[in-house]
């Protein structure tokens, strides 16, 4: 799987918070999301950011995030399936991404489960993702990565 083919299955599962997601598919749209954020924060500074001065000679920067404001929130939603995906494929419930709102510690969780392998086989999510073991016949969601296994 590559970058554009992570994309298109996550915003064709736009709000799908069932099934499974291979590490692949998350990791792509992950950084296809990093970079057009970048990207478009980028223009929103050029664009949309002033600088103005004050009587001590400080310059304050106000930014109006409009672009990368909108990406943001258009993609909430996919983020947050593709997560909850990612997280059905090592067996655990959606409901885990939660613990990404203790600080630190909670980020850093994620960050591990996200990383670590899924399941071989069926789980009780669904059929594996790269197999379709446990999914009926040509009902397996994606083809074997080109990325060299570690």
């Amino acid at each position: 799987m590559n970058m554009m083919d992570a994309v298109k299955s996550v915003y064709s599962k736009y709000a799908t918070f069932s099934g499974r997601a291979r590490r692949a598919e998350y990791w792509w749209f992950y950084l296809f999301y990093l970079i057009v954020y970048l990207l478009l924060g980028i223009v929103d500074s050029f664009v949309f950011g002033t600088t103005t001065s004050t009587d001590g000679g400080f310059s304050a920067t106000t930014e109006t995030p409009i672009l990368s404001g909108i990406f943001a929130l258009a993609t909430l939603l996919p983020i947050l399936a593709v997560g909850a995906r990612r997280l059905h494929d090592i067996d655990r419930s959606g409901w885990w991404l939660l613990i990404g709102l203790v600080p630190l510690v909670g980020v850093i969780l994620l960050i591990v489960w996200f990383a670590k392998a899924g399941d071989t086989g069926p789980n009780r999510f669904g059929a594996d993702p790269i197999t379709g073991d446990g999914a009926g016949p040509g009902e397996a969601d994606y083809a074997e990565t080109s990325i060299p296994k570690v």
